[in-house]
């Protein structure tokens, strides 16, 4: 677990000097380092996508899980989930005039960075790799990375982040949980699937960065499940 630890409390200190010490920067600046991080984004998805040697298994990881995602609508139990913690913490404020400003910016803050945070290639690598080997440097370099986000989300987007390190404690702690109690399903091939499907769908956080257009990306996070039943059932019908 120290890898999943040392990124969450990386999440909580720079997006809380984001928040109270680099708030000033004008917006214009916030602008630009957010596209630039857009498009590093969507570099480092469609790189990590690149990796993927069953393009069909790609396909259609990408309509199961969109489909999945939807009917669930995770997207909307995320929101929802950043509204309830927002309630809880300040039930004094109504969402009326600025008040309803600021719990918007909480809740845009919380379910951006979580989902961000949460899907991709580094991190279902680098929590495998901490369940399964007690191998930590992949998600210290996440760290890295997800903490220069921290800190200019936080200052565009306020406290709600330095929140979102809840979510990276319970995602990443959950895969290298689970990775160590089924160490004998997971092949390197279903690693490598899985990473890039979820590259796939940290590009399309990239596209959200830019506003080209607003993809529900929290519905598409169950593709990346996908190859890990497929290749599974696979692997034991071949045995049989």
């Amino acid at each position: 677990m120290l890898g999943p630890i040392v990124n969450a409390l990386t999440v909580v200190v720079c997006s809380l000097l984001g928040c109270f010490i680099v708030r000033g920067v004008p917006p214009r600046f916030e602008e630009i380092v957010k596209k630039s991080m857009g498009l590093a984004v969507v570099y480092i998805g469609v790189k990590g996508a690149m990796e993927n040697q069953r393009v069909l298994l790609l396909i259609m990881s990408m309509v199961i899980g969109a489909l999945v995602g939807e009917f669930v609508n995770i997207d909307g139990l995320m929101n929802r989930l950043g509204q309830w913690t927002e309630n809880r913490l300040f039930p004094k404020k109504r969402t009326s005039g600025r008040n309803r400003e600021s719990a918007e910016r909480f809740v845009k803050g919380f379910a951006s960075a979580s989902i961000l945070f949460c899907t991709g290639s580094m991190t279902i690598v680098g929590s495998l790799q901490s369940g399964l080997q007690g191998a930590h440097e992949t998600l210290f370099a996440k760290s890295i990375l997800d903490g220069t986000i921290s800190l200019i989300f936080g200052a565009s987007m306020g406290v709600g982040v330095a929140f979102s390190a809840v979510t990276v404690i319970v995602c990443e702690g959950g895969i290298a949980l689970a990775a160590s109690a089924i160490k004998g399903l997971l092949t390197q091939e279903i690693i490598t699937e899985m990473s890039a499907v979820g590259s796939l769908v940290i590009a399309a956080i990239g596209f959200n960065f830019l506003e080209v257009k607003e993809i529900r990306v929290a519905n598409l996070t169950p593709a990346i499940f996908v190859p890990l039943v497929w290749l599974t059932i696979d692997g034991l019908l071949q045995k049989v």
